[in-house]
């Protein structure tokens, strides 16, 4: 039996919870962006509160850890690091590609393409097959009308996430492109965690850092030739 704290500040929207082997037992969610760092520990303490439990009791953290937003992955794996240290419990970090893809798992389509918005015409993705077995890994790349043509050729690709609007209608009017407007939750959260748990794929907590998917940028950023 696993009892697990799920953090999700990945994207827009916030998602806690805890599960009990695979099942939710609490949830909280937020969808304002800005507003994760101050959402994550209340609605914890609320959750504890609620269930009655301690968070001596919990028996790992799962972290989606990216990619994604540059400040929600530090928000979230941050939390994260500092209960398991606190209460030396083991850490679990989860792709944010694998989260949005998972809900295919086994399904008819070849290929399962998650898409993640990372502004103007780029996305982040990684191409998977039925079985979630990694085709292609995680990069930056930017959509045009070439983009995921050799792909198609290959077979059905269902294409989710947040980015699927940027997709140009020559794509998505090929027979075998389908775009899923399912939205990941927690559930497909709890079964990534509880299977990792299961198999001790546990992170090193010294050294864990988020997936960013690029080199940070900032504007004030000065370069030293």
């Amino acid at each position: 039996m696993s009892m697990i704290l799920h953090i999700n500040t990945a994207l827009g929207k916030a998602i806690t919870g805890i599960s009990s082997d695979m099942n939710i037992i609490a949830v909280k969610e937020n969808s304002i962006q800005k507003d994760h760092a101050s959402f994550l520990q209340p609605a914890i303490r609320e959750m504890l509160s609620e269930t009655g439990l301690k968070l001596s009791e919990l028996d790992a953290v799962a972290v989606v850890n990216g990619p994604g937003s540059y400040t929600g992955l530090r928000v979230g794996l941050s939390a994260a690091k500092g209960i398991c240290f606190a209460l030396q419990k083991p850490l679990i970090t989860l792709s944010t590609l694998e989260w949005m893809a998972i809900a295919f798992r086994f399904s008819v389509y070849d290929f399962i393409c998650p898409l993640i918005d990372a502004r103007r015409m780029e996305v982040f993705t990684a191409t998977y097959d039925r079985n979630l077995s990694c085709v292609s890994p995680p990069v930056p790349k930017i959509i045009d009308e070439s983009s995921f043509h050799e792909l198609l050729d290959l077979g059905t690709v269902l294409f989710t996430g947040n980015a699927t609007g940027k997709l140009p209608e020559t794509l998505t009017s090929k027979a075998n492109a389908i775009v899923s407007g399912h939205e990941s939750s927690l559930l497909e959260q709890v079964i990534l965690a509880t299977e990792a748990y299961d198999n001790n794929a546990f992170a090193d907590l010294a050294y864990s850092e988020p997936f960013y998917g690029k080199d940070f940028f900032s504007p004030h950023t000065v370069q030293v030739k």
